[in-house]
């Protein structure tokens, strides 16, 4: 699985959200300063997490956008999915009976696929945004300006 830079730019603007928005909304031209995104493509990428239910935009003077839930409920996959879609690395139509696979009885790499989408479903499900903001602070990181927020 290969995800793409809307998966990536948007796990670092939602946690970019997270460290900032704890007094006040933050504004795109703010998260694009400090991580190097451009604004037109962090416009597109929180449209698709306000849409998703992850955040929320402030309108008016000092508006900008704010985490629609506790940084203890979103987890990592929710993100990727919103931005990503479906995070299967292999389209199996085995593992879904509904698409009428004809080998599906007879096929035994479907379970390899089905494993590695449990897998990466469940790694992504238990890492919470909350985990990535305290690491965060732990590695010190710091964006293109110097400031805190990790830009990977």
């Amino acid at each position: 699985m290969k995800l793409s830079t809307k998966g990536r730019y948007g796990l670092r603007a939602l946690i970019d959200l997270a460290q900032h928005s704890e007094a006040d909304p933050v504004s795109i031209t703010s998260i694009s300063d400090r991580q190097g995104i451009s604004e037109r493509y962090l416009e597109q990428l929180m449209s698709m997490l306000k849409k998703a239910g992850l955040v929320k935009s402030i309108r008016g003077a000092g508006g900008g956008y704010v985490l629609a839930k506790d940084l203890e409920e979103i987890s990592v996959g929710d993100v990727l999915r919103a931005l990503e879609g479906s995070l299967e690395p292999v389209e199996c139509s085995g593992l879904h009976p509904e698409e009428g696979c004809k080998a599906a009885d007879s096929c035994v790499t479907k379970y390899v696929w089905q494993r590695i989408n449990e897998s990466i479903n469940q790694t992504v499900d238990e890492m919470k945004l909350a985990q990535l903001v305290e690491e965060s602070k732990k590695m010190g990181c710091q964006d293109i300006h110097g400031q805190t927020g990790c830009k990977n």
